[in-house]
């Protein structure tokens, strides 16, 4: 039988290490070319930034999956980092900058479940719908700043936001969410 540990232990360790290796190769090797090949698309649209919020959901699933498997505090943050550390070891192309992200994404993620223990041990929607809102603020907040956003006209301002929120409540909410109850029925997990 699985066990979802809301205590660190070896065990727990290994799980959340396991998730973010996993993602961070599936990150670089997995949607990263997608995001690059739309993105050289769009270019002569003039929409080819929108292609950064379109795919940002998908690059905030570490943290939820490891907030699941491992449903305590600081999971998700750890998750993501360490997602998000091998993205920049085995060549991403945001280099070390993938590190703070990581760091802000899963962070943001957890104020959906935290305080609370419960919160990460149920998983409700409810706490991963605010996890994944928060987390898309904290991928888009960074990034308007960092990358120098608000020099593209309005329009395209504020399509880069309404589909970054929908990419992190689509990808990171309701797909992880949807994952973790076909574990649940398939895994039949208990809590310890």
């Amino acid at each position: 039988m699985f066990t979802r540990s809301s205590k660190w232990n070896v065990k727990s360790v290994i799980l959340v290490a396991l998730i973010g290796i996993i993602m961070g190769v599936i990150y670089t090797y997995g949607f990263n070319w997608a995001y690059n090949i739309i993105k050289m698309a769009l270019v002569p649209t003039g929409f080819a930034p929108v292609t950064d919020t379109v795919f940002s959901g998908l690059w905030l699933m570490a943290a939820p999956l490891a907030m699941y498997f491992v449903p305590t505090i600081g999971s998700g943050t750890i998750g993501e980092v360490l997602a998000s550390i091998v993205e920049m070891a085995i060549g991403g192309q945001w280099g070390a900058i993938t590190v703070i992200s990581g760091l802000i994404q899963g962070a943001t993620n957890e104020i959906g479940f935290f305080p609370k223990t419960a919160r990460y041990q149920n998983f409700s929607w409810k706490s991963v719908m605010i996890g994944a809102f928060f987390a898309g603020l904290g991928i888009f907040i960074p990034s308007y700043i960092l990358y120098g956003w608000g020099k593209f006209n309005m329009t395209v301002q504020i399509v880069m936001f309404i589909t970054n929120m929908i990419s992190a409540l689509v990808f990171e909410g309701v797909l992880v969410k949807l994952i973790a109850n076909l574990f649940d029925r398939t895994l039949k997990p208990r809590l310890a």
